[in-house]
């Protein structure tokens, strides 16, 4: 096995994934990918190609079948860090067996901010949609088969971006990079094609951006579901660092 550090973050929606693939993508020694899975989650989840944005173009150019996503990423050699964003329900019924080569990030955000936000591009989401219930699955396949693991909370991120990167960096046994803590506002070339769907506020940020509760009243539509999701982010926080 060679040398370099292949960092999968598996994320749920809204859990400002993509800042963080910002942030790694300004470190001289990494490569980021973006959800390389998003295209076999479509052409294998019985309805998401009918309702996520541009799903026939994402089915038309990446690779639709996901262990040959998953011999890319093991193969590719690039660079030293090789960092993969993931939606954790993109793995759907994906053998997860290749975790055991990579260094395993899960990154959640509390329910009361990201339902909301998530409910503005999808409508009426599940809990499959939103990842809570398939991170704890996740972590319980980490632990029965001895795989490391460690879990951010985005809050913590906002809060305290530098401390928590470099607690983030000592996991994955990378030297912390101050590069890290901003970028310049604009499209990074990795960005995936939904960029537009869902990538505005990062475009325009030029680092973490500072956390704010949510000031308005939470969507009542979206009460049932916040009280599925929040005994699973409970168990989720008990992880982080």
């Amino acid at each position: 096995m060679d040398n370099i550090k292949r960092i999968c973050l598996w994320s749920g929606p809204r859990n400002i994934s993509t800042a963080l693939m910002y942030s790694f993508a300004q470190r001289a020694d990494t490569k980021v990918f973006d959800e390389p899975l998003y295209a076999y989650y479509l052409r294998h989840h019985p309805q998401a190609h009918t309702y996520h944005p541009g799903a026939d173009i994402i089915l038309e150019t990446m690779e639709n079948d996901g262990e040959k996503v998953v011999e890319k990423m093991l193969n590719n050699t690039d660079k030293k860090v090789l960092f993969f964003k993931h939606m954790t329900h993109h793995l759907l019924g994906l053998s997860r067996s290749f975790m055991k080569q990579t260094i395993n990030v899960i990154l959640t955000r509390n329910p009361k901010d990201m339902l909301p936000s998530f409910d503005k591009v999808i409508n009426n989401p599940t809990l499959n949609d939103v990842g809570y219930a398939l991170h704890v699955e996740l972590i319980d396949y980490f632990k029965e088969h001895n795989i490391p693991f460690t879990v951010l909370d985005s809050k913590k991120v906002l809060l305290h971006p530098e401390m928590t990167l470099r607690k983030l960096c000592e996991f994955a046994t990378i030297d912390f990079d101050k590069n890290m803590l901003s970028w310049q506002a604009q499209q990074l070339q990795e960005d995936g094609i939904w960029a537009k769907h869902w990538y505005s506020n990062v475009h325009k940020s030029t680092g973490f951006l500072k956390y704010k509760p949510k000031d308005s009243p939470f969507p009542k539509h979206l009460s049932l579901l916040l009280k599925e999701c929040q005994p699973y982010y409970n168990q989720l926080l008990e992880y982080s660092i």
